[in-house]
């Protein structure tokens, strides 16, 4: 039996990796939610042969193809003139189309080309998958009983518009769920997958709820996914597995979902009417751009300083001089001296100071790459500690661990 969809992802860039995929992903997460099983993601490259043999073995396979890129005006862009080859039916304009270009174009104060006009191509017989923001229109067509092929351009922000007013409507009447999934994402701090996987063990072999782990920089995550008849038969599944895996444990769990350890230690200061700053030398601003990348974070966030020399952590931290003599910048003192000057300097209620050898030079026996001092200091004093990360992986791997583990320590200390 024919699976229910498959995506297609069209484009040599991807191939190349020039750009991230992040189109199949987030298809996927909007089959799930729609409760269309997937079975088969693909990416191919802009060729026109290659493109025409997968369209005819589609069907063999799949009730829905969903794909994405190649329905721009250039040359490489094949996808309408290999999919109407594929089922042997001619490509015909489409007057509507054709208008709709010509007016977003002078809208843009740009003219039509021979090449703009190639858009409004599309295989006989086919409905037009309208685009609000850009100017690639994209199809529904059924060109074998119980196949049918959607497609999309390329561009994240045209083809998710394209596909909530259009596509989304479209598959909840065409029959393919098979339930309603329903899913969290829970994230950890301070275990690794292995460790988490062992205390998680019997509920990785359920099968509704699933529990799979993944893991990323320092951070470890556990998706659950139940199936049910309804959304809130779903929900009702992932309820109790959601809340024996935060008893098991504890505060190594920070959230869920969109949650980041940014957006968690915000929100715990705002809840208390607090506020933070930072000081960074081996992290560069990474700490920095985290809390700032969270909307809103200004009301929490007052700012902070990259003191990368030792003449910048004296001058505008005042970081003494003799600490740095004696210590060094990678050590505690050093650490804590930042992280009270930038509490002094920004009158914040929190701050939390990085100094740390990010490599892959400067280190030292004593002083190895990886080796990070955190500090964090309040309204009760101020703590450092040095921690050690492994430099196998690279400069910005003990960046993003150094940040996200200064922010982890905050949290705690908040709880």
């Amino acid at each position: 039996m024919a699976a229910a969809a498959e995506i297609l992802c069209i484009g040599t860039e991807l191939l190349l990796g020039n750009i991230t995929n992040g189109n199949a992903r987030w298809i996927a997460e909007q089959l799930a939610s729609l409760g269309i099983p997937h079975q088969r993601q693909l990416v191919l490259g802009d060729n026109r042969e290659r493109l025409i043999a997968e369209f005819r073995a589609a069907p063999e396979r799949c009730r829905v193809l969903i794909t994405t890129g190649g329905l721009g005006p250039t040359p490489d862009d094949l996808t309408t003139e290999a999919l109407a080859a594929a089922f042997d039916t001619p490509l015909v304009e489409n007057q509507q189309v054709w208008a709709d270009i010509q007016a977003k174009l002078s809208a843009r104060g740009r003219s039509c080309s021979p090449s703009n006009r190639r858009q409004a191509l599309i295989p006989q017989g086919a409905q037009v998958l309208p685009n609000p923001t850009g100017t690639a229109p994209g199809v529904i067509w059924t060109p074998r009983p119980d196949f049918t092929v959607l497609t999309f351009p390329g561009v994240p922000s045209e083809m998710r518009a394209m596909w909530l007013a259009t596509a989304a409507p479209w598959l909840r009447e065409a029959g393919l769920a098979s339930g309603v999934f329903a899913s969290r994402m829970l994230q950890f701090w301070g275990v690794s997958e292995s460790a988490l996987a062992e205390q998680m063990a019997d509920l990785l072999q359920q099968s509704n709820p699933t529990v799979a782990p993944y893991a990323g920089a320092g951070e470890v995550k556990l998706r659950i996914t139940a199936r049910a008849k309804t959304s809130e038969g779903a929900e009702q599944l992932l309820q109790p597995v959601e809340a024996e895996i935060r008893s098991r444990t504890g505060v190594c769990c920070f959230g869920c979902d969109g949650d980041s350890l940014a957006s968690v230690v915000l929100e715990q200061l705002r809840q208390r009417g607090e506020t933070l700053a930072v000081a960074e030398s081996c992290t560069g601003g990474g700490l920095g751009a985290a809390l700032a990348a969270v909307p809103g974070a200004s009301d929490v966030f007052l700012g902070g300083v990259i003191a990368y020399a030792n003449s910048v952590k004296q001058g505008l931290l005042g970081v003494p001089s003799a600490l740095l003599e004696v210590h060094g910048a990678v050590s505690d003192p050093v650490a804590q001296a930042m992280a009270e000057g930038v509490r002094r300097a920004t009158g914040a209620d929190w701050a939390l100071a990085i100094t740390g050898v990010a490599g892959p030079g400067g280190g030292s026996a004593e002083k190895p790459v990886g080796l990070v001092h955190l500090a964090v200091a309040g309204p009760a004093g101020c703590s450092s500690e040095g921690v050690r990360f492994s430099p196998s992986r690279g400069r910005d791997w003990i960046q993003t661990l150094s940040a996200g583990e200064a922010l982890n320590r905050l949290r705690l200390q908040l709880a």
